[in-house]
């Protein structure tokens, strides 16, 4: 199984390509989760980038602070990861520049629903990539909402 690094990387490189033979679009899946919680105090919390190391395993080892940023750790080196800048509209975006200078945009968005709210993440798929892949990079990335869902909610 992939980390989603490794993944999000692959999708830009194969993105980009694809633009390069006329092909403007991939195939994406948007994940979700809903969180009985309000969402304020889930946006509160996850434009923190320091509580990602509680549920985001994903996004690499050790997220920190470095210099005027953040890394983390992966198999493939440091990963830097910029934040889109706290706003009123749930936009939790972020962007994860590899090793190599590839640099990979990550949609997430925080939806009011009800009293609590929803989170969506588009996933992207490469082309070539196995369903079988597919499904267990979409099963990771579940794994992650999931893990936020429930540590927010105890």
């Amino acid at each position: 199984m992939s980390t989603f690094p490794g993944l999000v990387a692959a999708v830009v490189l194969v993105a980009q390509a694809a633009a390069s033979q006329g092909k403007v679009t991939i195939e994406s899946r948007t994940l979700t989760v809903r969180i009985d919680q309000p969402f304020a105090k889930v946006y509160a919390f996850l434009v923190e980038p320091a509580n990602w190391n509680q549920w985001a395993f994903g996004l690499g080892k050790s997220l920190r602070r470095s210099g005027g940023g953040w890394v983390a750790d992966s198999d493939g080196g440091t990963l830097k990861v910029r934040f889109t800048a706290r706003n009123q509209h749930g936009v939790l975006d972020h962007t994860v520049v590899r090793p190599s200078g590839a640099a990979v945009h990550v949609p997430m968005r925080l939806l009011a629903n009800g009293s609590g709210c929803e989170l969506l993440f588009t996933l992207f798929r490469e082309p070539g990539i196995t369903d079988e892949r597919y499904a267990a990079d979409a099963d990771f990335v579940q794994r992650d909402l999931d893990r936020l869902k429930a540590l927010l909610e105890k």
